[in-house]
């Protein structure tokens, strides 16, 4: 279990030096550019709102409690709200970003697969083959989003109720690691006609790397100015994982 961890960290790591191989370069640009955008706008909303989203979390704390009581939970409780607020806000707009960059991911996974194989890179494709690949990939992020959906409304209910709300900032990560695992290893599946019903599996059959992998990624996403580049990196690394391992199962 350690040994897969470490493992999916490694491979969520090595997408920052893929992303700078020669002929890499060039097809990075775009994705980087809308997650600047993106999470920019995240950024921003997190810091205006964090206060008030701190105070009503914070708010469902006993009134009946002994101030010195309330103090000290408030105390421990802080970091963890803290933790739950930027994960819930950075990954919202993980998933706007990769919708709006679902196409140009596909085509980055596309690229760095075959610099991971020896191929050599292909140019840019053109108008026809981009929106044939818009097609493919915005249906796959379709069907990625609904999966992910369907977990929220225990997250939220975790989230607002007394004394159990302080496991919702672990239940959120451990759910973050696994999304993003998922969102990140899509691209280069994708290329290949797998979809989400056939890449759970593949991810569920050693959980400890997807966790590792997205792991890594959650904590990234969470770092100013580090999660600009979160997308590009996430998608390099996951191309990275299929090719060595997810691939071979």
């Amino acid at each position: 279990m350690i040994s897969g961890f470490l493992q999916g960290m490694k491979y969520a790591f090595s997408g920052f030096s893929l992303i700078t191989k020669k002929g890499i370069r060039p097809f990075v640009l775009i994705p980087l550019i809308i997650n600047i955008a993106v999470f920019s706008l995240a950024i921003w909303l997190a810091s205006s709102q964090f206060e008030s989203l701190m105070n009503y979390l914070t708010g469902w704390l006993p009134s009946w409690m002994p101030d010195f009581i309330r103090t000290g939970l408030e105390w421990i409780l802080w970091p963890l709200f803290a933790i739950l607020i930027l994960i819930a806000v950075y990954y919202t707009f993980t998933i706007i970003a990769n919708l709006i960059a679902a196409p140009f991911n596909s085509i980055l996974a596309e690229r760095v697969e075959q610099k991971l194989k020896g191929l050599p890179i292909t140019e840019q494709k053109g108008f026809k083959a981009m929106m044939a690949t818009l097609g493919k990939t915005m249906g796959s992020e379709v069907r990625k989003v609904v999966y992910m959906l369907k977990w929220v409304p225990l997250l939220l209910l975790i989230s607002i109720i007394p004394v159990i709300n302080f496991i919702s900032p672990f239940a959120w990560a451990i759910y973050g690691a696994w999304m993003l695992s998922l969102q990140y290893t899509d691209f280069a599946m994708g290329n290949h006609q797998l979809f989400i019903k056939e890449e759970l599996p593949l991810l569920r059959k050693n959980r400890s790397m997807a966790l590792g992998f997205g792991g890594v990624l959650t904590v990234l996403m969470m770092i100013p100015f580090v999660n600009f580049f979160v997308m590009p990196v996430g998608v390099a690394g996951g191309t990275r994982y299929w090719v060595e391992s997810l691939s071979k199962h």
